[in-house]
């Protein structure tokens, strides 16, 4: 939980010194933007080798080294002189910080007997991280150097480390490999032994529960990338709630409402995160996947035409939309870890998350184009796609489980 939250707080801090090093550096949007895309990408594709190294290596050694080069990236943030440095930094952030996804979930569902309820409790600090990681930068920022915050920030991934190494825990809990011992370490796959293990791992149902996880991923990407824009346009004035200060007032010049109406969505997928995750030991995963699944795909029609009836209304379909993305991780970890075996568990999140966060990220560059050509209602109505045929492979794969 601890390490969860910390790779959220790194991912999101980044976008808020973004601001900062726009002047410092004197680069364009265009120029930065495609710098910051670099960590970000090794952040998704670096999870399918993470993913074969899970399956060696002890996961608290794994995460020790994840936590070690996140910190150690923004201990070398703060010495940047120039583009070329940040560029750098970003890219052993994201090196590092692909690493944590296939390991601790590998590691939960490895051991942990209560499996829905630990990555329920694991999604939450991720949710904890997301929320307020950038809210906890900006803080730093009004009364420190960026330079100073980025040595901050790396601070508690040292503490962790340390607190990883003085617990002791069993990673073999719940399991036993296909060759009937308990085991947390192999030999490190050849580049056959790859090709092999991954043709065996794509048959049967993981190839439709890697779709959905898939279409998770881009809706999750082209909802939640431009979601505060789209709340700016919808959301009442802002001088509206502050009249009582004057039209003037400086208090509602520095008051972004879309910010923090966005924000809380982020902490309501929290309550999605635990709802979801006890459902998943009680109910099949997969039927819950494509029940989500299918709201979601409902809400995402009705979000522009519902936000246009007033601010209540605004809050409420926003929150339901937070409740419902976030209630989705539990259940498709969940029936990851049931159509893939023990010793290929972290090769199988490896390809989940290259799926979430790799493919995912494409989704950012869908909803920007939809945005130019259509309505935002419209766009939204497109990206309902995503959760439906999601819907419909999670549904397929409850309906071949339950025949």
């Amino acid at each position: 939980m601890l390490s969860h939250a910390m790779v959220h707080v790194y991912e999101l801090s980044i976008p808020i010194f973004m601001v900062i090093w726009l002047t410092e550096f004197s680069v364009t949007t265009a120029v930065l933007g495609a710098v910051v895309s670099i960590g970000y990408g090794l952040f998704g594709v670096g999870a399918l080798p993470a993913g074969v190294l899970a399956d060696k290596f002890r996961a608290r050694n794994l995460v020790a080294v994840c936590l070690v080069g996140m910190g150690s990236s923004f201990l070398l943030l703060s010495f940047a002189q120039n583009v070329v440095m940040i560029v750098v930094a970003l890219c052993v952030w994201g090196a590092a910080a692909s690493i944590y996804h296939p390991t601790g979930l590998a590691l939960i569902s490895k051991g942990v007997e209560a499996r829905g309820t630990g990555f329920a409790f694991h999604g939450m600090a991720g949710n904890l991280g997301i929320a307020l990681g950038p809210l906890l930068t900006a803080v730093l920022l009004l009364f420190f150097d960026w330079r100073l915050v980025s040595v901050l920030l790396a601070l508690p991934a040292g503490v962790v480390v340390v607190y990883a190494f003085s617990i002791t825990f069993d990673e073999t809990t719940v399991v036993q490999t296909t060759s009937g011992e308990v085991t947390t370490e192999r030999e490190v796959r050849s580049l056959g032994e790859f090709v092999s293990d991954s043709k065996i791992l794509f048959t049967g149902g993981f190839v439709l529960a890697f779709f959905a996880v898939m279409m998770n991923g881009l809706f999750y990407r082209s909802t939640l990338t431009f979601l505060p824009d789209v709340l700016s346009g919808v959301l009442p004035p802002v001088t509206n709630y502050f009249q009582v200060f004057g039209p003037e007032s400086q208090l509602a010049g520095e008051f972004d409402l879309a910010s923090y109406v966005y924000s809380g969505l982020l902490l309501v997928g929290i309550g999605g995160q635990y709802v979801a995750g006890k459902l998943t030991d009680r109910i099949h995963p997969e039927a819950g996947l494509a029940a989500v699944f299918g709201v979601l795909a409902l809400v995402a029609v009705v979000f522009v035409p519902a936000s246009k009836r007033g601010t209540t209304m605004t809050l409420l379909v926003s929150a339901l939309l937070g409740f419902l993305i976030f209630a989705l991780q539990p259940l498709y970890q969940a029936t990851i870890a049931e159509y893939s075996p023990p010793d290929e568990r972290g090769l199988s999140y490896g390809y989940t998350y290259l799926g979430t966060f790799g493919i995912g990220a494409a989704g950012a560059a869908i909803a920007g184009y939809l945005l130019t050509v259509l309505t935002v209602g419209e766009t939204f109505t497109m990206l309902a796609v995503f959760p439906l045929i999601g819907a419909l492979l999670a549904g397929a794969l409850w309906w071949v489980e339950e025949t």
